[in-house]
């Protein structure tokens, strides 16, 4: 399972286009300005034809020496560009993220401002300093108070997680809103759901593709279970597989040709079905550091990318 950074950012667009692709907040390891996003969204929009952006933070600090502005710099940018915002509050230091939000995201963006999301793997990697994550109960309570924060603004607010954390029960509170010792909140209705194969280690030309829908199945089955049918807006959140250059993790080789082959025959599926997903992610990023898989084992992840880094598409993407 892929181990986000501190940003992300995602673009959906119509049925049978890939709903979303996932970008940094830095470009060449600097910080991205205003413009940056919007040449960002020229190119997506005229590829891909995307029109909804994510980000997963509103402080980028993913590269030390740079401390980005994400949301003062993207809310404007996508305001221009015509493009929606799923905007994202990094949960572990949710106090901070929330700081920083507040005199950015005013009445002006109420339009632009599809979705806001507190964390981004928080269950999947678990409470507690040496984890880096948190329990569900804490996560909720956050959730919660972005609600109550940002409510005006944001209709819709919710987190993104790993497949599993939703189909064995971890994110039961979050689906109930209720935790023991602690008053009842609104159950959460705006889910992302991560699926990624690669990070399984699946071989692309033998169960990939049937270990990636089967995920999703199964995580929304649960949530359906929990929570009512369609009562909860449900997105893949990532999903994705490396080009040329990246680390081979198990049975699962990194190559453009394997990458487009998992967009053809996974990805579209999933939108076939009439799911949202956004694809991990829009450019190769050389800057970045090497994640960590199921297994411990560090995988390079900057040849992940649709396109370039100079915004160059590797395959055609549409399905």
């Amino acid at each position: 399972m892929h181990v986000s950074t501190i940003l992300s950012l995602a673009l959906v667009a119509s049925p049978l286009a890939v709903s979303g692709y996932l970008l940094t907040g830095y470009l060449g390891g600097l910080c991205k300005t205003q413009q940056d996003y919007q040449d960002d969204f020229t190119v997506l929009k005229q590829q891909a034809g995307s029109s909804i952006v994510r980000t997963y933070s509103v402080i980028d600090v993913n590269v030390p020496q740079y401390r980005c502005e994400v949301a003062a710099a993207i809310l404007p940018a996508a305001k221009a560009s015509n493009v929606q915002v799923i905007l994202g509050l990094w949960a572990e230091s949710y106090e901070s993220e929330k700081a920083a939000l507040e005199p950015v995201l005013t009445s002006e963006y109420a339009s632009t401002v599809y979705a806001l999301t507190v964390g981004s793997e928080s269950l999947y990697r678990g409470p507690g300093p040496e984890n880096g994550g948190l329990e569900a109960c804490d996560l909720l309570s956050r959730i919660d108070d972005a609600r109550q924060t940002f409510g005006n603004i944001a209709t819709r607010v919710g987190t993104a997680d790993s497949w599993n954390k939703f189909q064995d029960g971890t994110a039961d509170p979050l689906l109930s809103g209720k935790c023991q010792d602690k008053p009842p909140v609104p159950a959460i209705k705006f889910l992302l759901v991560n699926a990624f194969a690669y990070w399984q280690g699946k071989n692309i030309s033998i169960d990939a593709v049937e270990i990636y829908l089967d995920d999703l199945q199964q995580a929304i089955g649960h949530i359906q279970e929990a929570s009512g049918l369609n009562t909860v807006e449900i997105w893949n959140g990532e999903t994705g597989w490396p080009g040329d250059g990246g680390s081979p993790y198990g049975n699962a080789e990194a190559s453009t040709v394997n990458a487009e082959k998992f967009f053809e025959n996974g990805v579209c599926a999933a939108l076939a079905w009439g799911i949202n997903v956004f694809y991990f992610s829009a450019f190769d990023e050389s800057w970045k550091p090497k994640s960590v898989g199921d297994d411990n084992t560090e995988a390079d992840e900057t040849h992940w990318g649709a396109f370039t880094e100079d915004r160059v598409a590797k395959f055609k993407l549409a399905c």
